[in-house]
C-alpha cells in the first residue's frame, strides 16, 4: 500500500512585505544565481530526460523555472509504505491548485490559480529518476523580467551561497524594506507607490481596468472555481509590472468545444466598448446549426489600443490551439482593425452593417429631411443588386439633400467595401449580418448586460446567461432531431430538405420554398458554352403593400452543377434562394445539388464531428487537444442517450463499464 503526501509549499506573495539584507550581489549574478552566471542552452523539460537523484531532477527544473519566471513546488509525493522510499512525484508550478479555506478573521488574498504546468517524475531501475510526464503551458503570465521572489528560487540562493567562500568581514549591514500597497477609491482601483517618507506616485489608471470594491475578488473566485469544476475551462490575465491588471480573457469548455465546430465567421463584438459601459466587454460570437448565437469567448480591455486588443486576439486564438476564422465582423473602431490586421492576416475583415445604422439617427437625426435621408439611405444599402446601383444611389442621396461636406457619410463611402452588402457578395457570413432593412441582430448578452451593471454582477450573470442560451440548443436539438417538419409546398427541394436540416434552418429555406410562387418568368437570357444566364421576375413589396417588379440575374452552369443568383443569399445566409431554385426546376433538377446543403446546418453535425482533425497545426499530444476530441465524440452519446429510456439505460451502462476500464489503468500505473 502506498502513501500520497500532498505538498503545500506557497510562494512569497506579490502583496508580502520582504527583506534583503546586505548587499544583493553576494548572492551571485542577478538573472542566473548559482549557475555561475552561465547561458548555456539547456533543453526544455521532455518525457525521457534522466537524472542521477531526486535533489538532481528537482533542480533542473527549479533552474528552468527560474529562467521562465516561475516558482515550483513539490506538489504530490508517492511512497513506499514499508520503506518511505519515494518512487514517484509531481513538480508542479507554484501557483497550481488553490489553497484551503482559511478560518483566519484576515486571511490572505489567494494567489495560485491552478495551473497546469508540471513534471512528474518516476525512480526507475532503483537509482535514476526520469521524467514520465510533461505540461510546459501556463494559465498565467510567466515572465522572467518581471522581478518576484520565489520560495523555490530562494533554495537556490541558499545552495549558492553555501557554495561560496566565506565573504570578508561585513562593517554596515543595509536593511531595505519594500512596501506596495493598494489603495481602495471608491470609484475604481488607483495603484499607488508609496515610498518610505510617504510620499505618493500617481499612476495613471486609464490603461487599466477600473474595478469598484469586491470586482476583482468577484472575478477572481470566479475563475478558480470554475477551474475546480471544469478542467477545460481557460483564461488569462494580463498584469503590468506593477501588478495593475490590464486585460483579461476566458472561455469554459463549452464554448472551446464550439469554436471546433462554429469558427468559419465570427463577430467580435464591441458593443459595451462602443457605447461606454462600466464594464469594457469584449465578446467573440458565432453562429450554431440552429442559426442561435454561441459564444466564443468572452474579455474586458483595460484600454481601446491596438496594443490591448493585440493581447486579447492572441490569447483567444492560443485558447483555441491555433484555429483561426475565416471571416471575422466588427465595429468601426481603427485600433481594433489594426489588431485584426496583425493577428488575422488572412481573414476577411467586415464591419457589422447594423452597427453603422443604428448610429443613423444619432449621426442625422438634426438634420432637415431626415426621414427621406434616412429611407434613400437604407435603400442605398439594402435593395442594391449591383456596385452601380449603390453608386447611383448614394449619389443621389448626397446631392438631393446636399450632404457633401457631412464627414460622417464621407467616411462611410470612403469604407464602402467593408460593409455595403453589394461589396461583401463574395464572402460566407452564415446569416451574421443584415441583408434587409427590417432585420437586426441581438448582442450575445442583450438583456443581461445595461449601462452599469458592475463587474461583480456580470460574473453573476454570466453563468445564467450562457445556462440559458445552452438549454435553447438542447431543445432545439431535440426538436430538431425527434420531430417531423410540417410540409406546406408538393416541390422535392421542401421534401429533401426537411430530412437534412435543424428545424430553423429548414424553416428559414422553406421561405424560399414558398417563395418560388412569386417568382414568375423565367428566361433564358443568354448561353455561353456550359453556363446559361437566366432572368427571373418577382413580385417584392418595397413600401408597406405597395409591390414592384423586380429582375435577377441567375448563372447556372449545367456541367458542374453550379448555380449562382445576383441576391447572393446562399453567401449571406447559407442556402439557395428562391430564384436559382426556380433556375433548377426550370432545368429539371429535382434536387438541390450537395455542394449547396451545408454540413454545418445538419442535424447531425455535431454528431459527425466535421471538424479536421488532421490539422497539420495541431498538436495530437496536447491534453487540450484531448479534451476537446473526446468531448466532441461524448455529446452525440449525451444526445441519444436522452431520447429514451431504453437509450439511457444502455448509455449510463457503458460510460460506468469504461469508467471502471479507466480505475483499472490507472492501478496498473502504479
Amino acid at each position: 500500500m502506498e502513501e500520497v503526501c500532498l505538498n503545500s509549499e506557497p510562494v512569497f506573495d506579490e502583496g508580502d512585505d520582504y527583506e534583503v539584507e546586505g548587499d544583493c550581489s553576494a548572492m551571485g549574478c542577478d538573472d542566473e544565481t548559482g549557475e555561475n552566471c552561465s547561458k548555456k542552452e539547456r533543453p526544455e523539460p521532455t518525457v525521457g530526460l534522466e537524472f542521477d537523484s531526486f535533489d538532481e531532477a528537482y533542480d533542473f527544473y527549479n533552474v528552468y523555472a527560474k529562467e521562465q519566471g516561475f516558482g515550483i513546488r513539490v506538489s504530490n509525493s508517492w511512497f513506499r509504505s514499508k520503506r518511505k522510499e519515494r518512487y514517484r512525484a509531481k513538480l508542479s508550478c507554484s501557483s497550481a491548485g488553490f489553497k484551503k479555506k482559511s478560518e483566519a478573521n484576515n486571511p490572505r488574498p489567494e494567489t495560485r490559480t491552478g495551473c497546469p504546468a508540471m513534471v512528474v517524475i518516476r525512480l526507475v531501475d532503483s537509482k535514476r529518476w526520469r521524467i514520465v510526464d510533461v505540461e510546459l503551458e501556463h494559465n498565467h503570465q510567466v515572465n522572467p523580467q518581471i522581478k518576484r521572489f520565489y520560495k523555490s528560487h530562494k533554495r537556490m540562493i541558499l545552495a549558492a551561497k553555501k557554495a561560496q567562500p566565506p565573504p570578508e568581514p561585513v562593517t554596515e549591514v543595509h536593511t531595505i524594506r519594500l512596501h506596495r500597497r493598494a489603495l481602495m477609491n471608491t470609484g475604481c482601483n488607483v495603484y499607488l507607490n508609496v515610498d518610505e517618507r510617504g510620499h505618493v506616485d500617481h499612476v495613471d489608471h486609464f490603461k487599466h481596468l477600473e474595478l469598484k470594491e469586491g470586482d476583482a475578488l468577484a472575478v477572481y473566485n470566479y475563475f478558480c472555481r470554475m477551474k475546480l469544476t471544469n478542467p477545460n475551462f481557460f483564461y488569462l490575465m494580463d498584469l503590468d509590472d506593477e501588478g495593475r491588471l490590464r486585460n483579461v480573457f476566458w472561455a469554459d469548455a463549452r464554448s472551446r468545444v464550439a469554436y471546433g465546430f462554429f469558427c468559419d465567421t465570427v463577430t467580435i463584438d464591441t458593443t459595451c466598448l462602443a457605447n461606454r459601459y462600466e464594464i469594457p466587454l469584449i465578446s467573440f460570437v458565432g453562429v450554431n446549426h440552429h442559426g442561435q448565437s454561441v459564444l466564443l469567448g468572452c474579455g474586458f480591455l483595460g484600454h481601446e489600443s491596438m496594443e490591448y486588443f493585440v493581447w486579447i486576439f492572441r490569447a483567444w486564438i492560443k485558447c483555441m490551439q491555433g484555429h483561426l476564422p475565416q471571416v471575422i465582423i466588427s465595429d468601426q473602431n481603427k485600433p481594433l482593425q489594426s489588431a485584426v490586421s496583425e493577428v488575422f492576416p488572412n481573414a476577411r475583415h467586415c464591419y457589422n452593417v447594423c452597427c453603422i445604422t443604428q448610429r443613423v439617427p444619432e449621426r442625422l437625426g438634426g438634420l432637415q429631411g431626415y426621414e427621406a435621408i434616412k429611407r434613400q439611405l437604407n435603400k442605398a444599402v439594402y435593395n442594391s443588386l449591383k456596385i452601380a446601383e449603390f453608386e447611383t444611389s448614394w449619389a443621389d442621396m448626397i446631392k438631393c439633400h446636399g450632404l457633401g461636406d457631412n464627414k460622417w457619410l464621407q467616411t462611410l463611402y470612403e469604407e464602402r467595401q467593408a460593409w455595403v452588402p453589394v461589396y461583401l457578395k463574395d464572402i460566407f457570413f452564415v446569416g451574421m449580418i443584415p441583408i434587409q432593412e427590417d432585420e437586426s441582430l441581438n448582442a450575445f448578452f442583450d438583456g443581461y448586460v445595461h449601462k452599469h451593471t458592475s463587474f461583480k454582477e456580470f460574473v453573476d450573470k454570466y453563468d445564467l446567461a450562457l445556462h440559458r442560451k445552452h438549454m435553447k440548443e438542447a431543445m432545439a436539438d431535440l426538436e430538431s432531431t425527434n420531430s417531423s417538419y410540417e410540409l406546406k409546398t408538393r416541390c422535392n427541394f421542401e421534401v429533401q430538405l426537411s430530412k437534412v436540416y435543424t428545424k430553423e434552418i429548414f424553416r428559414k429555406f422553406q421561405s424560399e420554398v414558398e417563395g418560388m410562387y412569386s417568382c414568375f418568368n423565367t428566361k433564358q437570357l443568354r448561353v455561353n458554352g456550359q453556363i446559361a444566364t437566366y432572368i427571373v421576375k418577382e413580385r417584392v413589396e418595397v413600401a408597406g403593400s405597395e409591390k414592384e417588379v423586380r429582375h435577377f440575374e441567375v448563372l447556372y452552369d449545367t456541367s458542374q452543377a453550379d448555380i449562382r443568383c445576383i441576391c447572393s443569399l446562399f453567401n449571406y445566409k447559407g442556402y439557395l434562394c428562391r430564384h436559382a431554385l426556380n433556375v433548377l426546376n426550370y432545368n429539371g433538377v429535382e434536387e438541390v445539388p450537395s455542394r449547396y446543403i451545408l454540413p454545418r446546418w445538419g442535424k447531425d453535425y455535431k454528431r459527425r464531428g466535421l471538424l479536421d482533425h488532421n490539422s497539420g497545426d495541431v498538436d495530437v499530444d496536447n491534453r487540450i487537444y484531448w479534451h476537446n476530441l473526446l468531448y466532441r465524440y461524448a455529446i452525440p452519446v449525451v444526445e441519444v442517450g436522452a431520447q429514451s429510456s431504453d437509450h439511457y439505460k444502455i448509455a449510463l451502462q457503458e460510460l460506468e463499464e469504461l469508467l471502471n476500464k479507466f480505475n483499472i489503468a490507472e492501478d496498473n500505473l502504479v
